[in-house]
């Protein structure tokens, strides 16, 4: 399993951190690394979309929320701007489906590489979570990569479904686990929206757990208690069936 190349003398606090990629028009990549980071660990990493009129600062937030010990985060701004928020912050949006769809997959897969090479990264356990808008962007690029990516965490947001063409390429998409938790009040996207994506993804043999809260439109407290036991069981039941023991060896031996 590929690892990072940078060799630490003094391992990086838990934190929030700030990146630019040069190469698209200097698109932030906004990082929380955890506490006590380890750098012979595989971390997952987290690739957080926000929704629309939020923000890669604001979204990024909720890295914590979920884990400050388990994961990497990081999360990116979408290109269209939003008007400001009341408090006088720029904010941002990534458009209608497909309209900024190859922009995003170009931004997130060059912010995965960009981290790995300063963070390792196990590039098995890299999930793509978002809000609202940001859900319905994370499902389009992970069922248009799936093998790229090992599953999708939807807040308050509804899988998109095409006019034209297939909804996903069944026997790739099997490989990936989601995650769905919804307001159950939610009156922007309805709970029936939800429990049609799950339906639709477990009948396509997805492995997917669906959680309703009872909240709306927003983000309950107990979802990020959810995410964090639903992606840590991925992990364990993954080094359970095929991680070799020789791969953790030389965390072993330092403690």
């Amino acid at each position: 399993m590929p690892r990072s190349t940078i060799t630490w003398q003094i391992p990086p606090s838990e934190g929030f951190y700030t990146s630019e990629l040069p190469t698209m028009q200097a698109q932030p990549i906004r990082t929380f690394l955890p506490t006590g980071y380890e750098p012979n660990y595989p971390y997952p990493l987290v690739v957080l979309f926000h929704g629309h009129g939020g923000s890669d600062e604001q979204v990024l937030r909720l890295a914590p929320r979920i884990s400050r010990r388990n994961y990497i985060c990081i999360s990116l701004r979408g290109p269209l701007p939003a008007g400001q928020n009341d408090d006088g912050t720029p904010s941002y949006s990534w458009g209608n489906e497909g309209e900024t769809d190859a922009f995003a997959e170009e931004y997130m897969l060059r912010a995965v590489e960009q981290t790995r090479r300063s963070y390792h990264v196990h590039s098995e356990r890299i999930y793509l979570a978002g809000v609202g808008e940001g859900a319905a962007l994370a499902y389009r690029l992970a069922l248009n990569m799936p093998e790229k990516v090992a599953g999708i965490i939807s807040l308050n947001g509804s899988m998109p479904r095409p006019n034209q063409g297939p909804l996903f390429r069944f026997p790739d998409v099997r490989q990936l686990r989601v995650f769905v938790g919804h307001g159950a009040s939610n009156a922007v996207i309805p709970l029936d929206s939800a429990r049609r994506d799950f339906r639709t993804l477990y009948g396509a043999g997805v492995e997917v757990q669906f959680q309703s809260y009872p909240t709306g439109n927003q983000l309950h407290p107990h979802m990020f208690r959810d995410i964090n036991r639903w992606i840590m069981r991925n992990v364990e039941s993954e080094m359970a069936e095929f991680e070799d023991p020789d791969d953790y060896a030389d965390e072993e031996a330092t403690v």
